[in-house]
């Protein structure tokens, strides 16, 4: 049977001008539960701290507000500093569950982290501050090697359930279609409790259908389903899907255009800017852009941040295209 998660495939996304949420697919394969406030926390933090430039890292807090918090998921902002307070009290015990190779053994490894080291709320402010564990940073972070890219605005409608199948199918987005995942690894892998929903017309009738339906009616894929028996028992499912089309979202490049042209300028996802500013920073072509003193990873910020801005873009763009972008 094939390895749901070491075979989950590197997504390349072509969309542009959304709040893209970054993770690792170890940590897309996960098993964890986290409510739908302390999830959507978790999906804001990231995005936040792209947004302010700052990184994430394991001693920065990153502050969420409410007011933002209610206009990402259009939700009564008088309601949500209620659920701010909340979550602000249970995310910090919430764990994670994650697969990784024990590197000097090369033998298979389940770790077990917190989401967050720290976790605060303050009050009469609005405003939730969370600092991310030292081992789920890299898994949010990296994002050289296998990473699964989505849009905030995807997610925004979806219960918690359907938030992270809807993860779990995108990491597949290249060949839309995933193999059979076990029922038990499954129901772990989307946040339900081994004491929840034990049979299965239940987990069917509240979990499992809803999360497929909320998908197809709410976000920009059509997912279909086959269930996996064990002689009468139910022992897992597949799952097949494709884009959605017509997005409102979606823009096309003429990818002929020459870009000596004063109005030249393809505006790249989060994910592909940040990737490829990683690689460029070590590049010798870059040598008259550094300041010398500062490291890799803070020459990755500033070529990130310098993509963003046409006439820049139109310089680097050579450089870009030896790094191996390819609009």
């Amino acid at each position: 049977m094939i390895d749901f998660q070491q075979s989950c495939i590197k997504n390349k996304l072509g969309f542009i001008d959304m709040d893209l949420v970054v993770k690792d697919n170890n940590l897309i394969n996960a098993s964890y539960s986290l409510g739908l406030v302390e999830q959507r926390l978790v999906l804001l933090a990231i995005i936040e701290a792209r947004e302010s430039s700052r990184g994430i890292d394991s001693e920065t807090f990153l502050e969420i507000h409410a007011q933002h918090y209610a206009d990402r998921f259009d939700v009564d902002v008088k309601n949500t500093y209620s659920m701010l307070s909340e979550a602000a009290q249970t995310l910090f015990n919430r764990q994670v569950t994650y697969m990784t190779i024990d590197e000097k053994r090369n033998k298979p490894e389940k770790r077990v982290v917190r989401w967050v080291s720290g976790i605060s709320y303050v009050e009469g402010a609005g405003v939730l501050k969370l600092r991310f564990s030292p081992e789920i940073v890299p898994l949010i972070t990296r994002l050289e090697q296998n990473f699964t890219s989505y849009e905030l605005e995807q997610v925004k409608a979806l219960n918690v359930y359907a938030t992270r199948l809807y993860e779990l199918l995108v990491c597949w987005r290249s060949t839309g279609k995933t193999p059979l995942i076990e029922i038990e690894d499954f129901r772990s892998k989307i946040g339900v409790l081994s004491t929840e929903y034990k049979l299965m017309s239940d987990f069917k009738k509240r979990v499992f259908e809803p999360a497929i339906k909320q998908i197809n009616e709410r976000t920009d894929l059509t997912v279909s389903y086959e269930q996996h028996k064990t002689g009468r028992t139910i022992s897992g499912f597949s799952f097949k899907f494709k884009q959605k089309k017509n997005r409102k979202s979606e823009k096309t490049i003429d990818i002929k255009r020459d870009p000596n042209t004063p109005d030249f300028f393809i505006k790249m996802t989060d994910a592909q800017r940040h990737l490829f500013a990683n690689k460029m920073s070590e590049m010798t072509e870059m040598s008259t852009y550094s300041q010398g003193t500062e490291s890799y990873q803070q020459f990755a910020i500033r070529i990130a941040d310098m993509l963003l801005e046409p006439e820049k873009f139109r310089k680097l763009y050579p450089i870009l295209e030896k790094a191996g972008f390819k609009p």
